[in-house]
């Protein structure tokens, strides 16, 4: 059985980077890269979760994503 959970660890520095990033984003609702550590934080973000998951590399991915989004969404799925 796969575990509901999944554990993501970060340096310090991309753990600021990254609250940085999703803070302009609540406040602008842009995610616009404006350093080059952003991206960096990113890929190594994608990097780590690419190790954990098995579900982007399952022939059914795309009814997987839209299940976990279904689950995530406010009642109403609207943007925020």
């Amino acid at each position: 059985m796969m575990e509901d959970n999944v554990r993501i660890k970060l340096s310090r520095d991309e753990a600021i980077v990254l609250f940085e990033f999703l803070s302009r984003f609540q406040e602008q609702e842009s995610l616009g890269i404006v350093d080059q550590s952003e991206k960096r934080a990113l890929w190594n973000l994608q990097a780590t979760l690419e190790k954990d998951l098995t579900e982007p590399f399952s022939a059914n991915y795309l009814d997987l994503l839209e299940q976990a989004r279904a689950r995530l969404r406010d009642e109403e799925g609207e943007l925020l």
